[in-house]
Order: structure tokens, then C-alpha cells, then sequence
């Protein structure tokens, strides 16, 4: 365990240095919640009622924004220039679970950016743009712990991707189809709520639900009690799911890895 802790930390660090990135994905970030608040203010202004209120709306866009790293699927650069050059053996010879290595590595990739760009965002738009509290104490703790399975449940599609590199080499296909899907049930575009009911079916199903619209709407008091719950279960079941899928996939990847050749 001290050893992944060390590998967790040494990361943590690497990640820190790339403040002037942050600042970018800051007003990046801030400037696409400004446009999407508009959309959602003009919708709003011609339409009946609708799933969420306009000032529930406007929370869920500012909470996408701040967690918006999560559904971001970028496979780790640095595994896959190894699988390249074949110097992933290197990888395997280490004394370390290879899975929980990359998994470790996946997931400070999404918790340190969503911390330096995240909670920035949260503080500006409380401030200025109009986004509210959590519905209640137990709705901003239970919040907290759904935020926390969202991070673990992003951290291990990225592994999973990234094992998936073992046969595609490249990773380009992988990382251009993914975010697609994640992008729409996630509700990170369209509040899942708006969705026809047959696709929020759909996406209820899905792990990707968990990344954005779990927190989110058990933020907003819209999931609660019994619901907030089996939400929060769903959220685990895929977890345990991904991982067991990531490992299973990445030993039958390894007995059939060449590297250079050998």
C-alpha cells in the first residue's frame, strides 16, 4: 500500500506544476457555462414547465462545468508512447499490481484537475452566476460521497481504455469514440431530465449517469431518501463492474502482449 500511496503523491505533485493549464481550463471552462446559462435562460423564457426549475438548471450546468474533467476519456499519454515502444514490459516487471498502477494513475489524473480547476468554478459561480446550495445537509454529504464514486467510476474507464491499448496500439480510435457516449448520458450536454423517457431509460442504466447526473440531481434534492440510495448503489455496482471487466481484460491482454517483437 506505501507504495501506491508514494506513486499517488509523486503524481500528485506532477499534476500541481500545471497551474497556468488550470487557468486556461478555468476561463475555458467558465466562459462555456456563461453561453450554456444563456441557452437555458432564453429556453426557459419561452417554454412551460419543465423537469428542473430554471434556477435548478442553472446549478446543474455551473456543477457540470466545475466536474467536466470526469468526462473527459484522454487515455494516459505516457502508457500508451510505452505500448509503442514496447517499454510497457518494463511495466510488467515491476513488483506492483499493473492494474492498480494504472488505475492510481487514472484516477490522480482526474482528482488533482478537478480540484484546481473545480472548485474555483464552484466559488465563482456561488458568487456571481447564480448557483445555489445543496438542497439540504444530507443532500450536499451524500453529494460529497456520490462525487467521490464518480471520480473512481472515471478512473476506471480511463484504465480501462488505456488497457484496451494493448491491442489497438494507437488508442486513437478508443479516444475518439468514447467521448461521445459519455458526453450525452452523462447529462454533461443535456440534463438527462430533458431526455425522451425511453433514451433516460436507457441512460439510467449506464455507468456513465454516475459521472455527472448522480451527483448532480442528488445535489439538487432531485434524487433523495430511497432513490438517492439506489442511485449511489448503481454507482458502486458499475465501479466493482469496471474494475473487475479492467482486470480480466488487462491479463488476457498481458499473456498475449508481443513487445518488440518478443
Amino acid at each position: 500500500m506505501r507504495a501506491y500511496t508514494s506513486i499517488f503523491a509523486s503524481r500528485v505533485q506532477i499534476l500541481l506544476q500545471y497551474r497556468a493549464v488550470a487557468l486556461a481550463g478555468i476561463a475555458t471552462q467558465v466562459f462555456w457555462g456563461l453561453v450554456r446559462t444563456m441557452i437555458f435562460d432564453a429556453f426557459y423564457r419561452g417554454s412551460g414547465a419543465q423537469p428542473l426549475t430554471h434556477d435548478q438548471s442553472i446549478t446543474y450546468v455551473w456543477l457540470g462545468q466545475a466536474m467536466l474533467v470526469l468526462t473527459m476519456m484522454n487515455t494516459d499519454a505516457e502508457i500508451a508512447a510505452m505500448i509503442r515502444t514496447g517499454n510497457v514490459a518494463y511495466e510488467m516487471v515491476r513488483p506492483l499490481d499493473l492494474y492498480n498502477l494504472w488505475f492510481i494513475r487514472a484516477f490522480s489524473g482526474r482528482a488533482v484537475p478537478m480540484l484546481m480547476r473545480g472548485l474555483p468554478i464552484f466559488a465563482i459561480a456561488a458568487l456571481f452566476f447564480g448557483l445555489t446550495a445543496p438542497a439540504s445537509i444530507g443532500a450536499g454529504a451524500l453529494f460529497l460521497a456520490s462525487t467521490l464514486g464518480a471520480l473512481l467510476t472515471a478512473a476506471s474507464i480511463i484504465a480501462l481504455l488505456t488497457i484496451s491499448m494493448l491491442w489497438t496500439i494507437s488508442g486513437e480510435g478508443i479516444s475518439r469514440l468514447a467521448p461521445g457516449l459519455v458526453f450525452v448520458f452523462s447529462g454533461i450536454i443535456v440534463p438527462l431530465p430533458f431526455l425522451p423517457s425511453w433514451l433516460q431509460r436507457i441512460s439510467n442504466l449506464m455507468p456513465f449517469r454516475g459521472l455527472i447526473d448522480t451527483p448532480l440531481r442528488i445535489y439538487l434534492g432531485q434524487l433523495h431518501g430511497s432513490e438517492a440510495i439506489v442511485a449511489l448503489m448503481l454507482q458502486c455496482g458499475w465501479l466493482i463492474a469496471l474494475i473487475a471487466i479492467g482486470r480480466a481484460v488487462m491479463s488476457r491482454g498481458l499473456r498475449r502482449l508481443e513487445a518488440q517483437g518478443g
